[in-house]
């Protein structure tokens, strides 16, 4: 389990555990790393009542997909960009009885574009960002969008962190589980130094950090570590300056309006299969802000 920036692609921190360990028992480890000014962003499969319950007494701002299986009543009339208040409860029994009811706003849309994944459901997230001036259905169904970008992270640390083989995945080669532990901390604060010194070389230049290639960063980086000079303050400091430098023009194309098919090769989950259809699918018309209709 992983708890990332996603702005900067910076892991804070992880957790992880044998097969026995449910992402959902993992996760409780990373609580206490949530910092107190970000705003956590979660797949419906980690909702329950006294997870939110926790985090929502200890101040941390909650945003959630929801399963399409959960009653959740509107509380009066809709706010004024769409959304509306509910409660959850721990239990059908207490909804009934609407007992230990707890206040959320309700966020739901669809996707008026053929081409998306997910055209044509209706997708639910709940907040406890009540302020619809100050956070706008919109704005947040467009920031929990950008969730996805955690696979990037997992890309960068298992795919290109590697220095053996830049361009292939890379292995854990322990055969015991300190072992194992050791190399997973390894990629981890290996990939944390790469993304903390793009962040500053994109702040340099007033950047955003997206802007900047990670495999480029991580090659320059590589490639100038040996020639670091800290025998003197200035002489690190000169090095540092000219380091973020040489990030900052490690630019990256900007990125394409696109969407791929959730679709698997080989059918061992819900999604459908990979078919011909699948591929090649043509541009996009529109971006994924203009095919939201807030339900």
């Amino acid at each position: 389990m992983s708890l990332v920036e996603l702005g900067t692609h910076v892991e804070v921190a992880l957790a992880f555990g044998g097969w026995q360990d449910s992402e959902q028992a993992l996760v409780r480890q990373l609580w206490d790393k949530i910092p107190a000014d970000a705003l956590l962003l979660e797949d419906r499969g980690f909702f329950s009542y006294k997870h939110w319950k926790t985090l929502d007494s200890q101040s941390i701002k909650l945003l959630i997909r929801m399963k399409s299986n959960l009653i959740l009543r509107p509380l009066g009339e809709r706010l004024p960009d769409g959304s509306y208040l509910a409660k959850i409860y721990p239990s059908s029994y207490r909804r009934d009885k609407d007992r230990d009811g707890i206040v959320v706003r309700v966020i739901e849309y669809t996707l008026d574009d053929p081409q998306r994944t997910g055209h044509q459901q209706t997708h639910r997230l709940v907040t406890n960002l009540f302020d619809h001036a100050l956070f706008p259905a919109l704005e947040l169904i467009c920031n929990y969008h950008e969730r996805w970008e955690i696979e990037l992270v997992f890309d960068e640390q298992k795919t290109h962190l590697d220095p053996r083989r830049a361009s292939k995945a890379a292995h854990l080669r322990s055969q015991t589980p300190e072992g194992v532990a050791q190399e997973l901390y390894a990629l981890s604060l290996g990939h944390f130094v790469v993304r903390a010194l793009m962040f500053e070389a994109a702040k340099e230049e007033n950047l955003n950090v997206d802007q900047l290639s990670f495999t480029g960063s991580l090659h320059t980086l590589q490639a100038r570590l040996p020639e670091c000079d800290s025998s003197t303050p200035a002489s690190l400091e000169q090095w540092y300056r000219a380091l973020l430098a040489e990030l900052a023009q490690e630019r990256t194309e900007p990125r394409r309006n696109r969407v791929n098919p959730r679709v698997v090769k080989r059918k061992m989950s819900k999604f459908a299969k990979k078919r011909p259809e699948h591929r090649g699918q043509p541009p996009l018309q529109k971006t994924f802000i203009e095919t939201v209709v807030v339900t």
